[in-house]
């Protein structure tokens, strides 16, 4: 089983190597740091799974899922968060990962999770998916959404984003409405704290 890690910190994806290529039937074909050279490596390389992290630089892991299943239809993706929210959880999985592990999973469920999804078979742990399975979760933000949304952070109009994105303005307005809807706020600063606060933008974006 051919792995490729996506973990934005060394020690991180050191440890990783080293846990994972003690068993025979693995080897780690690529690591990135962040999420725009995933697509690059990934065809390069061909790897069976990709462990994703989700808190990445700039490109985060869900938004890096949509770009490398766009790319590369055949990916499976497993994703590797400190968190558990249901909304971060709903998201990488409308993004087309297959599985979602949190990184204080043991070394035997992650490596169940991996087998699981490299076979082509979803995985989530017994008490997420009894969890999800019990909830009634609303839209989920999309690729462009999120563009816009690290937009609107950094306080630019709707004209400027439509500038910068090549859309016309109006369908600016339209995302926006939209992620107001979704978030279930108001305005653009509640919009802004809304999504920073659930992992789906990140300060620095």
């Amino acid at each position: 089983m051919k792995v490729m890690i996506v973990d934005d910190h060394f020690v991180v994806r050191s440890g990783l190597v080293a846990s994972l290529e003690l068993e025979e039937d693995i080897t780690v074909v690529a690591e990135a740091e962040s999420g725009e050279v995933v697509v690059e490596l990934f065809l390069k390389t061909e790897p069976d799974v990709v462990l994703m992290d989700l808190q990445l630089p700039r490109w985060n892991g869900i938004a890096t899922t949509e770009r490398l299943l766009e790319a590369a239809p055949q990916a499976r993706v497993l994703i590797f968060s400190t968190f558990a929210r249901d909304d971060e959880i709903q998201a990488a999985l409308m993004s087309g990962a297959l599985g979602y592990l949190q990184k204080t999973a043991g070394r035997d469920e992650l490596l169940a999770a991996l087998r699981h999804v490299a076979a082509g078979q979803s995985y989530l742990p017994a008490g997420i998916a009894t969890r999800l399975a019990g909830l009634k979760l609303g839209p989920a933000i999309t690729l462009r959404e999120r563009e816009i949304l690290a937009f609107v952070a950094k306080g630019r109009a709707n004209k400027e984003i439509a500038v910068e994105l090549s859309i016309a303005e109006d369908t600016v307005k339209r995302h926006i409405s939209n992620v107001f809807q979704k978030l279930e706020v108001s305005d653009r600063a509640q919009a802004t704290a809304e999504a920073i606060r659930r992992g789906i933008i990140r300060i620095d974006e």
